[in-house]
């Protein structure tokens, strides 16, 4: 789950120090299609007292009663690599915006040692964004689409929404590519490769205090990876993350969506985790189509399909 190839110009990165609230970045006009925007989240700085800052990307609004999709990405992907997918969607008269989590991509800082947090916080940064977003999703249907972690966190953020008495969310939750990486939902064969690849990478990031990114996610946090890592040896979220009765409170409809040469997150990984969603209407769809982790990203087609027929309502 290596970030795929690309570059951000370094002008394209601004300085932190604005205030709270997405806010538009000047970007020269005709050079991508979308509206870089940046939102500082209402969170203490780190120990070097750096602020955190997330990136957004707001592609262009159909308007009227256009669907909105806010896609939440994998670990260590950032937003841009989603422009094929959501060129996609918006071609169908869906509105899109794309979310750097924190410290990937053009949002700031990078994981560092100085940095503790963990899948609370990210999905915190999901509840953050909706807010910042809200005077343009008023009156108008939503959907959270996560990729990988992406996924996860956006889970997270709706069972603790839903634990603390939250209305007035999402109309559906959408997965691709999501699961919980638990050892035994694996092929026999490969089991115990992928319960030494994922603890080998938590006793790294506990003796670095950070993971450093070497072939796997990009660099992340310690809080992400020791939570992470959690997952892949109990086939759960850990306690103060998220109870299978908080799980169980979610009420919103799930789209989930798993492609058939996903080596992360097989179809039986996606099964897990929606088995631990029992009250969340759901609509399960297991593509055969020759798409990975991230292919279905670049060949958008197979999963916009559903995806699009899901939030018009005519899936």
């Amino acid at each position: 789950m290596s970030e795929p190839p690309g570059s951000i110009p370094p002008s394209s990165v601004p300085p932190p120090g604005a205030s709270t609230g997405a806010v538009p970045a000047d970007v020269p006009a005709g050079s991508v299609p979308y509206t870089r925007e940046y939102l500082d989240l209402p969170v203490p700085p780190n120990a070097r007292g750096q602020s955190y800052r997330l990136a957004l990307h707001v592609y262009p609004d159909p308007g009227g009663d256009a669907p909105v999709v806010i896609i939440f990405p994998a670990m260590g992907t950032p937003a841009r690599f989603y422009r094929p997918f959501a060129q996609r969607l918006g071609a169908d008269g869906v509105a899109v915006v794309v979310v750097d989590l924190r410290g990937t991509g053009e949002s700031r800082p990078t994981a560092s040692r100085a940095d503790r947090y963990g899948y609370v916080d990210l999905a915190g940064d999901v509840g953050s964004v909706l807010e910042a977003l809200k005077p343009r999703l008023d009156g108008r249907r939503y959907y959270l689409l996560g990729h990988s972690l992406g996924g996860q966190v956006s889970t997270i953020h709706l069972a603790r929404t839903a634990v603390a008495g939250g209305s007035d969310g999402p109309a559906g939750l959408v997965l691709v590519a999501v699961g919980l990486p638990y050892y035994r939902s694996y092929p026999r064969g490969r089991r115990l490769g992928v319960l030494a690849f994922s603890q080998s990478i938590v006793g790294i990031t506990a003796l670095c205090g950070v993971w450093p990114g070497w072939a796997f996610g990009g660099k992340q946090s310690r809080g992400v990876m020791l939570d992470w890592g959690y997952t892949a040896r109990h086939g759960r979220f850990p306690e103060h993350v998220a109870t299978r009765a908080d799980l169980a409170s979610v009420r919103t409809p799930v789209l989930a969506i798993s492609v058939g040469r996903d080596h992360y997150t097989p179809h039986a990984t996606l099964d897990l985790l929606c088995a631990q969603l029992p009250a969340a209407p759901l609509t399960r769809v297991r593509l055969d189509d020759p798409l990975d982790h991230f292919s279905w990203v670049r060949r958008p087609d197979p999963v916009a399909t559903h995806v699009v027929s899901y939030v018009r309502g005519t899936a």
